[in-house]
């Protein structure tokens, strides 16, 4: 009796949730062969029993196959549904709140408290006129943190690529344009001044460098390719032919 498998043919059909089993794994083993095969149990939806049945030849096919599904661009999607309910993106990232901004750069570069970060980038449309739309406030991850593990990963994948590029784009505009200030008024941050912002905890440069840190590892953790994941595995076999 043949094992029936689903495959995702698209990175939409795959939940957040499956992805973050997937980095556990990767992060807590080094066996090549067993990751393959628990790519496959967790991205096809198998047992490890019916896993260890399929022929080794179809395992590397399908590697190669998720291998080309991460590769794949992917638009930003700015709505989208999970059971029915429609949520949308931040329609201003300029007027995100302190609470929001704190949530963000805690969980958006920890692929384990990814759907806490999609909690805070994505919340339920209140209203809706054409393009436009009007999410609920934020009130903290808890409320929708866990349905947000479903969410397709695709646009996980677009959000976070998305908010990165948007935010390094206003730290670079940001720290240039406090730079040219500073050239033309020397005295525009005098010694009294530095001190009093490093007691208050809300010094300017720090903070603005701080952002641009926090947002360059967010780029580094971008890598969502399996290729980066399972090389040994399909260049040894390369070899061995």
């Amino acid at each position: 009796m043949k094992t029936e498998i689903y495959v995702p043919t698209k990175l939409s059909e795959i939940p957040l949730k499956n992805y973050q089993d997937f980095m556990k794994l990767v992060e807590n083993s080094n066996d090549q062969e067993f990751i393959a095969q628990k790519t496959i149990e967790i991205f096809c939806g198998l047992n490890m029993r019916d896993v260890i049945k399929i022929k080794w030849s179809d395992v590397k096919e399908l590697i190669a196959h998720f291998n080309d599904l991460f590769k794949q661009k992917n638009e930003f999607t700015p709505t989208f549904k999970i059971e029915g309910l429609e949520f949308g993106f931040i329609p201003n990232l300029e007027d995100i709140t302190f609470g929001e901004y704190v949530d963000l750069e805690n969980n958006i570069t920890k692929i384990d408290n990814f759907h806490k970060a999609m909690a805070v980038m994505y919340r339920p449309i209140k209203t809706r006129s054409k393009d436009k739309y009007e999410i609920i406030p934020y009130t903290g991850t808890d409320e929708f943190s866990d349905l947000m593990k479903f969410a397709p990963l695709d646009v996980v994948m677009s959000a976070s690529l998305f908010f990165w590029t948007l935010g390094n784009d206003l730290v670079n505009s940001s720290l240039l344009s406090l730079e040219m200030e500073m050239k033309k008024n020397p005295k525009v941050m005098t010694s009294a001044n530095e001190l009093s912002l490093q007691k208050t905890g809300v010094g300017i440069i720090q903070s603005m460098h701080s952002l641009r840190e926090t947002l360059q590892d967010l780029t580094k953790s971008q890598s969502w390719g399996l290729e980066s994941v399972l090389p040994t595995l399909l260049t040894n076999d390369k070899k061995t032919k």
